[in-house]
């Protein structure tokens, strides 16, 4: 399914996996192309891996980067920005320029009568086990407090070395290691009392629909084009769009989804 055009309704937009690192024209163009889609939005969430590292606020950024940045805050829609793998050490300062309102890990929204739990997808990667333990450790907040105590240098050559070696050893691991686990799936639903679940992180953009009825959906990493979940009242649409053409992959309405129980203390 092809369109240039968009829906007239109000919708909320979900991005992640933008992995952005220089300020290649492709890449300022596909944000170009995204920030004026949002212009007409009624909320905008990052789910994390906005940049392909973030080792804290001092990080220098390209100023044609920055521009782009400033645009997520010139916008009239609120920004809302959740932590990935890559920059879970987004601080305030890189929250300003955004415009953006911090989320947790896991947040949950209300939409068409549904509620939807947000994340950025890696911590249902169980069956990756070494990646799991890497990810406790450097969330662990002694160890945040050492690493920002460096030198910016020293945590460029650190960050660069974690990079490479992520690639290294993801290449000799299997597909299936590296998505996430059915079963942590179906718990983190039933666990937050929610009808579907959006995520980033493993690159493999889709719409899950599930043998109950709920649905996990999975936006794409940005190259060549970039990957959207636009949400309204009626249902939502996983898009892949460049500045010339937007196409819907996939779409659901919430109709094809089941309401969970709305039961007390059940928001992520």
């Amino acid at each position: 399914m092809s369109s240039n055009d968009v829906s007239d309704i109000a919708e909320t937009l979900i991005i992640a996996d933008l992995h952005l690192a220089g300020a290649e024209p492709h890449t300022l163009a596909l944000l170009d192309a995204f920030l004026d889609r949002a212009a007409q939005a009624r909320a905008v969430y990052i789910l994390g891996d906005l940049f392909d590292y973030w080792i804290g606020d001092d990080q220098r950024l390209d100023p044609e980067i920055a521009a782009r940045l400033a645009g997520f805050a010139e916008l009239s829609a609120p920004v809302h920005f959740l932590p990935g793998n890559r920059d879970f050490l987004v601080g305030d300062k890189l929250l300003e320029r955004l415009g953006a309102e911090a989320l947790a890990e896991q947040a949950c929204i209300e939409m068409g009568g549904r509620r939807l739990l947000l994340l950025h997808g890696d911590e249902l990667c169980i069956d990756d086990a070494a990646y799991q333990a890497m990810r406790a450790q450097l969330r662990d907040p002694s160890f945040i407090r050492d690493f920002l105590g460096r030198p910016l240098p020293e945590r460029i050559a650190i960050a660069e070395d974690l990079r490479r070696k992520s690639v290294t050893e993801s290449s000799s691991k299997a597909d299936d290691i590296m998505d996430v686990n059915p079963a942590a799936v179906l718990e983190m639903l039933e666990r937050s009392h929610t009808d579907c679940l959006i995520h980033g992180h493993t690159h493999r953009p889709a719409i899950h629909r599930l043998p109950d009825g709920r649905a996990r959906v999975v936006t794409g990493d940005w190259g060549e084009t970039g990957w959207l979940v636009a949400l309204d009242d009626e249902g939502l649409r996983l898009e892949r769009f460049t500045p010339a053409e937007t196409i819907v992959m996939d779409q659901l309405d919430w109709t094809q989804v089941p309401a969970a129980e709305q039961t007390a203390g059940g928001a992520a």
